[in-house]
C-alpha cells in the first residue's frame, strides 16, 4: 500500500491518498477541504479515485468530499450510524464555521464487514465516541489503521460535540484499537503516524 498524506483545512486534517503499489486505482480517506488540490495529485499521479472514505462526518473531514466528486468521482462509504450526522448541518458541526455541508454516503458499513475496493481489502471497526459513527478502517495486510479522530499519538479525539460520549471512546481506544497488533501503524485525522504498540505503551488514555 503506497499512502500519501495531504494536511487540508483550517484545522490541519490528515487526508490519505491510498493506492495498491503498480495500481493505478486509489481510495481518498476523509477528503476535510480542499477538493481541488486532492484532486490535483490523484490525477497527477494518473489515478482512478474508486471511493472516499469517510471515518466520520465533522466538517473538517467532509468538506472538500463533494468538489472532489465533481473533479474526480468515486463513491462515498461511511459507518451507517454516521448517516445522520452527515446529512445534518448542525450536527456535523459546519454551521459553526459559517456554512452548511450535507452529504448522504452511497455505500453505509456496518461494523466487522470486510470489503474491498482499489485492489485494497479492510475491515470496518465501529469505534463509537467522537461521535457515534466513528469508524476506523484497518487494512491488515497492510498493518495500516486509518482511525479518524478516535486516536492521536499520545491522546484521543474530543467528545463535546454532539453524539460524542466519553466513556465510548475510551471503550474504542482500548477494546478496538488497541487490542490490534503492536505492529499495525495508526494514521489519525490530525497530527503524525504512530503505531498501536507505541500507543498502548505511551498514550495516557489507553
Amino acid at each position: 500500500m503506497e499512502i500519501t498524506i495531504l494536511t487540508v483545512g483550517p484545522v490541519c486534517t490528515n487526508c490519505y491518498i491510498i493506492n495498491r503499489e503498480g495500481s493505478n486505482s486509489c481510495l481518498v480517506v476523509d477528503p476535510g477541504d480542499d477538493g481541488e488540490k486532492i484532486a490535483s495529485q490523484i490525477q497527477k499521479r494518473g489515478f482512478n479515485c474508486e471511493g472516499i472514505l469517510l471515518t466520520h462526518g465533522h466538517f473538517d473531514h467532509i468538506t472538500g468530499v463533494s468538489e472532489l466528486l465533481s473533479l474526480v468521482g468515486g463513491k462515498v462509504y461511511a459507518c451507517e450510524q454516521e448517516k445522520e450526522l452527515l446529512m445534518d448541518p448542525q450536527l456535523n458541526a459546519s454551521t459553526m464555521m459559517g456554512y452548511e455541508v450535507a452529504l448522504e454516503p452511497e455505500i453505509l458499513l456496518r461494523d466487522g464487514q470486510v470489503f474491498e475496493a482499489a485492489g485494497m481489502t479492510f475491515r470496518v471497526i465501529h469505534t463509537p465516541g467522537h461521535t457515534k459513527g466513528s469508524c476506523c478502517y484497518y487494512a491488515e495486510e497492510d498493518k495500516a489503521l486509518f482511525c479518524g479522530d478516535t486516536i492521536f499519538m499520545e491522546s484521543v479525539g474530543r467528545t463535546d460535540f454532539p453524539t460524542g460520549n466519553g466513556r465510548e471512546l475510551l471503550d474504542s481506544v482500548r477494546n478496538k484499537i488497541l487490542t490490534l497488533p503492536d505492529d499495525v501503524k495508526i494514521y489519525p485525522g490530525h497530527g503524525p503516524e504512530t503505531s498501536v504498540g507505541y500507543e498502548a505503551a505511551n498514550n495516557p488514555y489507553a
